[in-house]
């Protein structure tokens, strides 16, 4: 009886449940039985409302076999799930997933590495299957941690280390794949998940550059192809990542590689750090760039009291992003990345002076010097990145940014919008000033602009020509190379490097056009400023061989690119001013820089009078060069600039055919097309108000000599008007009896012309217009040199400037200027 009840309750079994004990064989290495299997799945899609029950005693017996270690019929039952997934996608597979993921997770819990990986395996399978509907609560917060621990695995042997690595990598991608598509899987973006998944392929990525650099490249063994490569797997994971960022995502998924590169020290060196960013920028969206360059800002920021070398890192870093992002869209970041390096530099320049500061107070030279020569590190570093990032915008940006880094150049003594002058002290506004004005030779490097009136508007023109009249030879140089970056617009430059005596110009191929209108009403509104600087640069006492070049390429660019024949006579007046003042040497300047202005001036009339094609004037100048190489070549400049060249005591200013004359070029150039006659009337630089803001001794010593000569050539002041005082005024004032005194003036003059002789009346008329030509030249002399400043006359005694104040009340004005 109890037989026949046991026959008989054995075929009361569900069906679902023989059918899945008929796929497992008695012996578990016979594998999964292939023709039972077929029954199974045959089952399921003909009856899927069983799903759910065939996952649950398939998620029982696994878990049974799981703990009895019979993993050769976990194996079996991992099979039979996956194709019984990619058999059936009814509505009733939701629930069979969930069975499904419970086995994963067993399987993932499990210490054995091939139950691990037969479970990632599982995993991947499953997040390729496109589901008909989304899941509403499914959750992969477990897959995520679980599959971040195995891409961490520390196993003692190296080829099960890089098994279970490979596929944590793996169960990340598609825990990735399976979600990022999925508007209801959001929640994966969240810092939690990206916390664990970002450092999960870093760390991967990471290991095998540091296996790399320690001389042990990771190269796959025999049969290991690229996917089994855990460094390769996790880069491809990591840009599969980013590529599927949205525009509100980027934050949360660009944070955790800093945090990570933060954690590990990764900065300094920063290989790594800068292959990161390099990823990244080129896997996400081209709009997201700026979301990035703002969260290194922000990263660079947070770490401004960190080590020179880290800061220096995340710089570099930065130079990197804005690299990649300039060529596409930067966003509305522009002007913050200039912000926010120009704060570092400010920044960098305190500890640096701080460093030496204390340097000097205390014994340790070695340490000192080295914190100083770490920051100069960041600040090449930022110089580099402003440059760059400036030189890459297109020509409408870049004139913004242009502006926007010279008004950020600060004027020692004088507010300033990012730093205090007088803080950081004389030396520190002179490190930032050649920062600066460095990344501005950079921002402006292949800058082409076809009017110059908007590359060079005053609130541009203006501080540059400012910083210019500085007492530094390095500032001067970065000026003019400016200067050769914006007006130069066909290349010429490298054809005119070096000063020296060029014996045919036309070999050398420059290139030109016509000077359009813009640039002739640029010259006529801006041409006496550029003259201006020119004059007063080379009358400085520390020029060097550099700065006369520079002086020499800026004379030659402007020819070729501004010159009309208005400007040519310009040139040549200042070329004989400058002339002109080496041989009075008022200043008192140098022996060398005396012969280097002088060679200056010969190296360029020898070139402007070949771009213009005059023989005449060709043969005038040849012929004082010729002169000067047989009786005085410490005048020329292959001869002045080298090394222990001989140098006269004085110059002789009685031997007129050593330099060049004014007659003898006005003659070359008579005729149409010129105006000779204007190069009679000598050059004189007009005083602006910038000079107060160079702190310039020796223009402070050109207006005095100024005030000087105007008061020296006028008459006598007491023969041309009697003293303004008090009463002469109220005198003038007076009405009384003007009435009377203007009739007979009239009565007076009508009887001469009617009663005297012709004779008389023509030598009063003449001597009438002599006086107004007279008092015409006065004007215009007056026009030319500045009048006396009530402020008072700046004179120089023991080496300190010295203010005499003169009351207007107590001035006295020449009768041109009484009315």
């Amino acid at each position: 009886m109890p037989a026949g009840v046991c026959g008989c309750c054995g075929p009361l079994r569900p069906r679902y449940k023989r059918l899945v004990d008929n796929i497992f064989p008695e012996d578990p290495k016979d594998g999964l039985s292939k023709s039972d299997m077929e029954k199974l799945t045959f089952y399921a899609v003909s009856a899927p409302e069983k799903l759910d029950r065939i996952g649950a005693y398939l998620a029982e017996r696994l878990s049974r076999d799981v703990v009895r270690h019979r993993y050769g019929n976990v194996v079996i039952a991992m099979e039979a799930l996956d194709q019984l997934l990619m058999a059936c996608h009814s509505q009733s597979i939701k629930p069979f997933v969930e069975s499904f993921l419970q086995m994963v997770a067993k399987l993932l819990e499990s210490r054995e590495p091939d139950l691990q990986v037969l479970g990632t395996n599982s995993f991947v399978k499953f997040a390729n299957i496109e589901e008909d509907t989304p899941s509403y609560h499914r959750r992969y917060d477990f897959f995520v941690s679980q599959f971040s621990a195995m891409c961490h695995s520390t196993h003692d042997e190296a080829e099960t280390r890089t098994r279970i690595r490979v596929a944590g990598i793996k169960g990340l991608q598609g825990v990735v794949r399976k979600t990022v598509n999925d508007e209801l899987q959001a929640i994966i973006w969240e810092p939690q998940h990206m916390d664990k998944l970002i450092p999960s392929m870093l760390f991967n990525m990471q290991d095998s550059e540091d296996l790399d650099r320690a001389g042990h490249p990771s190269t796959p063994s025999a049969g290991q192809d690229g996917e089994e490569n855990p460094a390769a797997l996790a880069e491809s994971c990591f840009r599969e990542l980013l590529g599927r960022a949205a525009y509100g995502n980027m934050n949360n998924a660009v944070r955790p590689v800093l945090v990570h590169l933060d954690n590990h020290h990764l900065w300094d060196p920063n290989e790594f750090a800068v292959s990161c960013f390099r990823i990244i920028m080129y896997s996400i969206q081209a709009q997201h760039s700026h979301h990035v360059i703002q969260q290194v800002l922000n990263h660079l920021d947070t770490n401004n009291r960190n080590t020179p070398r880290v800061r220096a890192g995340i710089v570099q870093v930065l130079l990197e992003t804005v690299a990649i992002a300039a060529k596409g869209s930067v966003g509305p970041t522009v002007l913050e990345v200039f912000n926010t390096l120009l704060k570092h530099l400010r920044m960098s320049v305190d500890f640096e002076l701080g460093e030496a500061s204390r340097r000097n107070s205390s014994c340790s030279v070695s340490s000192g010097r080295s914190k100083e020569s770490e920051e100069r590190i960041v600040q090449n570093a930022i110089i580099q990145t402003i440059g760059f990032f400036g030189g890459n915008l297109p020509d409408y940006q870049r004139a913004e940014v242009m502006m926007f880094v010279m008004g950020k150049v600060p004027v020692y003594g004088t507010p300033c919008h990012t730093l205090d002058t007088v803080k950081i002290g004389h030396q520190g506004t002179k490190r930032i000033q050649a920062m600066l004005l460095s990344s501005l030779i950079m921002v402006t490097s292949g800058f082409k602009s076809k009017s110059m009136a908007a590359a060079l508007p005053p609130p541009f023109l203006d501080p540059l020509f400012s910083i210019s009249l500085m007492e530094d030879s390095e500032l001067r140089q970065l000026v003019l190379e400016i200067l050769h970056n914006i007006i130069d617009r066909h290349d010429n430059r490298a054809k005119l490097r070096g000063i020296r005596v060029i014996p045919n110009v036309a070999a050398l191929k420059i290139k030109r056009e016509k000077i359009s209108k813009q640039d002739v009403a640029f010259m006529k509104k801006h041409g006496q400023q550029l003259y201006r600087h020119i004059f007063l640069g080379c009358k400085e006492e520390d020029n060097v061989h550099k700065n006369f070049e520079l002086l020499f390429t800026t004379l030659a660019v402007l020819t070729i690119e501004l010159a009309n024949e208005d400007v040519v006579i310009d040139l040549i007046r200042l070329s004989i001013a400058l002339q002109d003042m080496v041989l009075a040497n008022e200043e008192n300047l140098p022996m060398l820089v005396r012969c280097g202005v002088m060679a200056l001036v010969a190296a360029y009339l020898n070139f402007l009078s070949q771009m213009i094609a005059n023989p005449p004037f060709c043969q005038h100048v040849s012929k004082v060069i010729e002169l000067r190489s047989l009786d005085a070549p410490f005048l020329l400049p292959e001869h002045v600039f080298r090394d222990k060249c001989p140098l006269p005591e004085s110059l002789d200013k009685e031997d007129r055919l050593l330099y060049f004359q004014t007659a003898d070029m006005a003659e070359c150039l008579a005729g149409p097309g010129y105006n000779a006659e204007r190069l009679s009337v000598p050059y004189v630089p007009q005083v602006t108000d910038l000079d107060r803001l160079s702190r310039r001794k020796s223009f402070v010593d050109t207006i005095s000599l100024q005030v000087d000569i105007v008061s020296s050539s006028l008459p006598d002041k007491s023969q041309l008007a009697e003293e303004i005082t008090f009463e002469t005024l109220k005198k003038a004032i007076d009405t009384t009896g003007l009435e009377e005194q203007e009739r007979e003036k009239r009565r007076q003059v009508m009887e001469k012309f009617q009663k005297a002789p012709f004779e008389e009346i023509a030598a009063h008329c003449e001597s009438k217009a002599n006086m107004l030509h007279d008092r015409l030249a006065q004007i215009f002399e007056l026009t030319i040199r500045p009048p006396p400043s009530p402020s008072g006359v700046v004179s120089i005694s023991s080496g300190h400037p010295q203010h005499q104040s003169v009351p207007v009340y107590e001035m006295k004005f020449p009768d041109l200027c009484v009315y």
